[in-house]
């Protein structure tokens, strides 16, 4: 069978084929083609088209094209499911849903850097894919420090670390401004990678780094946070209906909003206003 889809791929663009290489198709021939000619070469070919708008294997909601392969043929094997957590992360700049994830970005950035044929690229990624997919089934709870001794030396030295006069960590620069940032547009939908650029700062680099400076939380957990804060500022204001308090907190509808704020105070908003001081 033909698969076909657009041309230059990173992320869902090699980890689909992977997966159907590997799961569904061994046989599978891949296509890539510019955006616009996708659906005209599919007709032509009688090609699968994938990870493009309106087709049957694409994005849908929070997940990824990779996500509706294995839900379409039923994969059931568990290392699947752990990378297509770590797949969606990368595919889609929510680096904070699987550590992993800012890891692939950058690998799979880099080999479409250094490889401009796409079926060249194809072929290295696949063993990117294989190499992930073994880990997944057999080395998640392998260490890079495996030795007792070795776990001693790395106890000592952040020991050391944390108690070194002076050793109070500096806030850089653009932790600073990325948090003022957060604070005067938590009602907007944020981007970790829309805010790099705006910092000038490697988007990897700011995913990994965000939780030293920001209480020990990922980028998604912080934000939440901040917006539940906001929220129950908000909600002080008898004039504000909670359907409003949600829309100036950056919550995409109500539900959503009732949903997480619960899961950080547990109790619902209305429940919870009742309780608080009037402004």
């Amino acid at each position: 069978m033909k698969w076909i889809t657009r041309e230059r791929p990173k992320i869902d663009r090699i980890a689909c084929p992977w997966l159907i290489k590997r799961f569904i198709d061994k046989e599978a021939i891949f296509i890539y083609v510019p955006y616009d000619r996708v659906m005209t070469e599919a007709a032509k070919q009688d090609a699968i088209p994938f990870d493009v708008p309106n087709v049957k294997f694409t994005h849908a909601g929070d997940h990824c094209t990779f996500d509706a392969l294995v839900t379409e043929y039923n994969i059931e094997d568990k290392a699947i499911h752990t990378m297509a957590v770590i797949v969606r992360g990368a595919d889609t700049d929510r680096h904070d849903i699987a550590v992993q994830s800012a890891g692939l970005w950058a690998i799979s950035a880099g080999l479409a850097y250094n490889y401009t044929n796409d079926h060249e690229l194809l072929e290295k990624g696949m063993l990117i894919y294989d190499a992930l997919y073994s880990w997944a089934k057999h080395l998640q709870n392998v260490k890079h420090t495996q030795q007792p001794f070795e776990d001693l030396l790395v106890s000592v030295l952040n020991r050391y670390l944390k108690n070194k006069p002076g050793s109070k960590k500096k806030v850089p620069a653009w932790a600073q401004e990325l948090k003022d940032i957060i604070q005067d547009h938590i009602d907007t939908n944020l981007s970790l990678k829309e805010l790099s650029k705006g910092l000038d700062v490697n988007p990897s680099y700011l995913s990994r780094e965000f939780s030293r400076y920001f209480e020990n939380m990922s980028f998604g957990e912080y934000i939440r946070k901040q917006r539940i804060e906001k929220a129950i500022e908000l909600m002080q204001n008898p004039s504000y209906s909670l359907t409003e308090v949600a829309y100036l907190t950056g919550f995409s509808d109500q539900s959503h909003f009732n949903r997480i704020f619960k899961k950080h105070t547990g109790q619902n908003p209305s429940e919870y206003r009742k309780k608080l001081p009037k402004k």
